[in-house]
């Protein structure tokens, strides 16, 4: 395959040659594009999530060597959720190259947080199969170092933080409401109220319903700790 200029700019964003940039191509085709000649990356997806999960439980063993399971499955799944993944994606622009049908490019789908986070995984693939683990594993520690750095703090995230507040009263865990939804399909705001079962309560507006209801957790956590 011929390698395109598109290719070779986010090959280094990336930091990695592919050996066979068909891989990539595939990586950064959504199912949307798919068709009986060209292949969509779900299979690519399946297998970088695996990669990722990998190369960050060997990082997070390494960096705390007195940590509990316990702790350490928080900040895993900080580091490995879609949001995680889409927000590395957004660093490389990897948007711009994605190969996407119609229907999703009019809606927006560059910006989406799912396909940009399923992208990402694929590509972890595409540099798995083009190069081998170590290749993979260095793009990633790469491309999330930030993250790991400050991993502890994100791992508790303030709908985590309020819940362990509500527990630590014998109090049922917070419930999250959607007050509000507007905006376009391609780009929806939401506003979100956290309850307390004694009443207390809080709202946030944000473009994405776990953002709000993370920063409704947020204010909710101001107001019973009297801040």
């Amino acid at each position: 395959m011929k390698r395109s200029a598109e290719i070779a700019a986010l090959e280094e964003r990336l930091g990695h040659r592919f050996k066979d940039p068909e891989r990539l191509r595939r990586a950064l085709t959504h199912s949307s594009m798919s068709s009986p000649g060209r292949e969509d990356n779900q299979r690519l997806e399946f297998l970088g999530d695996r990669v990722l999960g990998l190369v960050m439980a060997e990082a997070l063993l390494g960096s705390d060597r007195r940590a509990s399971e316990g702790q350490l499955a928080p900040r895993f799944n900080a580091l490995v959720r879609k949001e995680a993944c889409a927000e590395v994606a957004r660093d490389v622009d990897l948007g711009a190259a994605l190969k996407l049908g119609r229907s999703e490019m009019m809606s927006g789908g560059r910006r989406k947080m799912a396909l940009l986070g399923d992208a990402m995984e694929a590509v972890i693939a595409a540099v798995y199969l083009d190069s081998g683990f170590d290749s993979a594993k260095a793009l990633i520690l790469r491309l999330w170092a930030d993250r790991i750095d400050r991993v502890e703090d994100d791992a508790r995230d303030p709908k985590t933080s309020l819940q362990e507040w509500a527990q630590a009263r014998g109090m049922p865990p917070p419930q999250y409401v959607e007050v509000s939804r507007s905006g376009p399909d391609h780009a929806p705001v939401f506003t979100i109220e956290s309850r307390l079962a004694t009443g207390e309560s809080a709202q946030a507006t944000a473009g994405a319903k776990r953002k709000a209801e993370q920063q409704a957790a947020a204010a909710l956590l101001a107001v019973v700790n009297g801040d």
